[in-house]
């Protein structure tokens, strides 16, 4: 049984004018507030800003409270959410939030703690992040951390400056960071903007780090390789002390992308593996709000031989048992966020790995791992496996098999919207030609995993039966499909009010807005 029931119908409109848009509805004299009469002196505001004061607050639309309210609820159902379904996003750990995270962080003297008060009155906050790094020592078995990057691609950046800061202080900063083809796409970009020369690192059949390859790559101009740990295929690197020893032995480092931890956490650290520095994503491993432009939280772990490189300030404990900030590092890469991060993604992540403790973690990369394998045991032969080797928390699967007929990956994740999914990852990694990439996470149930199997049977049948069927979804959404390369290459990021001369109709406030 899947979520959807019957053959979907085909979308006739791409906007339906009484939910998208706003500015049509607007009448002049509408007002949705009443402000309270004014009970102080009044200024004139260019006296305060001058120049700054606009003299026209542009075309916006004028609205009762009703309709404003109807409006934004009704385009909040547009979207997916993670409260509705799964998001089988490769990669990408699209978990649920525990709604104790938000509790917490919004409890008094957490929600309003200002990042200006004195270290004096700021020690419960000081408090969450210094059991926060604790803990996420303990998890990675690292030796230091700073909790500044604001996301897992500038996690990244704060590592790579790390190992470049490491290497100038011996005197040579090398040339070139090493990156296999599984890699997640940051990592070379990461690479070049931290000054880095780019050398791409072959897999083997296995989809593993070719060990050959990589003696005859590393050199005393390589300062690190950047590895991702488990795969983007999913997959163990099972030869993982040689890799660290093939790099040691040349004086290079191995950086580990730490995205993929939800297979790994409570079960083996990094860090006993021979990993010398690696990010963490609080918003994918620990549950944090993902998505959405953020806030998203990439802590950067590190061995005793970088930290006296780490973003200032530094989390100390001084010598009356107090904690605080030290800004006194001369080695330091500098600050690479505003204050310490952001803190309410602390608050949720630390809520999350105390709610759960040791054995709990444990079992929700258990779970993770089950729940992909289930998956990848049900579509074997209904999808082509590229690769055999055993894989942890998700799997890859190509469109080889539907290829045949002419629907890709890309086809059958817009038609599986139409059974009630987000789409999992498309074409990505890209050593697999046509890549499904699917992981379930621990939040999801078995029923749940059936559902998901049911509808990609099915669209694989359709494939076979009635290509044209899932090579035009998704059919039920209120936008149909859509011209990706114009998408992509003239994106329309923001509304500009349409011309004068123009009427302002659905079909013209659409292509404006």
């Amino acid at each position: 049984m899947t979520k959807f029931q019957g053959s979907p119908k085909k979308a006739t409109t791409h906007v339906n004018q009484n939910e998208g848009l706003i500015f049509e509805k607007s009448s002049p004299g509408k007002k949705a507030y009443r402000l309270a009469e004014l009970d102080v002196p009044s200024v004139d505001a260019a006296e305060l800003l001058g120049s700054a004061v606009r003299s026209t607050l542009g075309v916006m639309p004028e609205l009762s409270e009703i309709e404003i309210i109807r409006h934004f609820t009704r385009l909040s159902t547009w979207n997916y959410a993670i409260d509705l379904g799964m998001y089988p996003l490769g990669s990408c750990t699209m978990k649920y939030n525990p709604r104790v995270n938000e509790v917490v962080s919004r409890l008094e003297g957490i929600a309003d703690a200002h990042p200006y008060q004195p270290e004096s009155l700021s020690q419960g906050c000081l408090g969450i992040m210094k059991l926060l790094q604790d803990c996420l020592l303990e998890i990675t078995g690292m030796d230091a951390i700073t909790l500044q990057p604001a996301a897992g691609a500038h996690g990244e950046f704060t590592g790579i400056l790390l190992v470049r800061a490491y290497h100038e202080s011996k005197g040579n900063a090398r040339k070139k960071i090493l990156i296999p083809d599984s890699a997640h796409g940051t990592n070379p970009a990461t690479a070049a903007v931290c000054g880095y020369q780019v050398a791409n690192l072959k897999s083997n059949a296995q989809g593993m780090v070719d060990l050959a390859e990589l003696e005859r790559m590393v050199d005393e101009d390589t300062a690190a390789l950047m590895l991702t740990n488990p795969s983007t295929i999913g997959v163990f690197e099972s030869e993982i002390h040689r890799i660290a020893d093939i790099l040691h032995a040349k004086g290079a480092l191995l950086y580990m992308d730490g995205a993929n931890m939800n297979a790994l956490v409570g079960k083996t650290r990094p860090g006993d593996f021979g990993v010398d520095v690696m990010h963490l994503n609080l918003h994918k491993t620990f549950s944090t709000p993902h998505g959405g432009g953020g806030p998203g939280s990439g802590p950067v772990a590190c061995k005793k031989i970088l930290e006296p490189f780490l973003p200032t300030p530094v989390l100390v404990t001084r010598a009356d048992a107090a904690l605080g900030l030290d800004f006194n590092r001369p080695q330091s890469v500098g600050r690479v966020r505003a204050f310490c991060g952001n803190f309410g993604m602390f608050v949720r992540a630390l809520a999350y790995i105390l709610a759960n403790g040791p054995d709990g973690l444990r079992q929700t990369t258990e779970d993770a791992v089950l729940n992909a394998n289930y998956i990848r045991a049900k579509l074997s032969g209904t999808f082509e496996l590229p690769f055999t080797t055993p894989t942890l928390h998700e799997v890859v699967f190509s469109d080889r098999l539907q290829a045949a007929n002419g629907v890709k990956t890309g086809d059958m994740g817009k038609r599986l919207i139409d059974y009630g999914f987000h789409s999992y990852t498309v074409s990505f990694p890209m050593i697999v030609h046509g890549a499904m990439m699917i992981e379930p996470t621990e939040s999801e149930s078995r029923e749940e995993l059936d559902l998901l199997i049911d509808a990609l049977r099915q669209i694989a049948r359709e494939a076979a039966e009635n290509p044209e069927l899932v090579q035009s979804a998704p059919h039920t959404t209120r936008i149909s499909r859509l011209d990706e390369t114009a998408a992509a290459r003239k994106p329309v990021l923001r509304w500009k009010g349409p011309a004068a001369s123009i009427p302002l109709t659905p079909d013209t406030a659409a292509k404006e807005w």
